[in-house]
């Protein structure tokens, strides 16, 4: 929200939003396709999950190229975070980011899966249970996944340390009268 206003204010246009409380979210498929991150859903639906599923259903089901599909996209997201993390980081990746992205690429195929299924057609969970579950399997997984790499290399020392050093570049350079 910070950049965006920076943003609107010096360039004067208006950005995207990236999330959309992504704490109501009542299902991981609600949480990672219409709530977290928006710009990377709007990316890779149409260039990854989009084409497999397409030629995937050549060969089997619809249901299954489904989930071929939603697990490619997710490997995807995977190897990509990987990437950022590696230059991020500059230590080589250990797998842990991929990791998160396919057991919540299984996980979400799944559950689309499992909705789809006429067995529970009829079965109902509370908006507060499925927000609690969805939310807090989210928090749990990256906690073993996603931030471990992070706080090895060292990633939360660093960046306040140099928004510090920015803050204080900028300060001099716009703000220094006199000298």
């Amino acid at each position: 929200m910070l950049v965006k206003v920076w943003v609107f204010i010096f360039l004067g246009c208006d950005l995207e939003p990236q999330s959309n409380e992504p704490y109501l979210a009542t299902s991981l498929q609600d949480f990672w396709g219409r709530r977290w991150n928006l710009m990377v859903p709007a990316i890779l639906r149409p260039a990854v999950y989009n084409p497999v599923q397409r030629i995937a259903e050549w060969k089997m089901s619809s249901d299954h190229a489904r989930f071929l599909a939603v697990l490619a996209t997710f490997l995807v997201s995977g190897a990509v975070h990987e990437l950022i993390f590696y230059y991020i980081n500059r230590e080589m990746p250990t797998g842990e980011i991929t990791w998160f992205f396919v057991l919540h690429g299984i996980c979400t195929a799944a559950e689309v899966l499992v909705k789809k299924r006429t067995f529970v057609g009829g079965w109902k969970v509370s908006p507060m249970v499925s927000r609690l579950l969805t939310v807090g399997f989210v928090v749990l997984t990256s906690g073993w996944l996603f931030f471990p790499p992070l706080i090895r290399g060292g990633m939360f020392v660093r960046l306040p340390n140099e928004a510090l050093l920015f803050i204080d570049s900028v300060k001099h350079k716009f703000f220094t009268f006199g000298s």
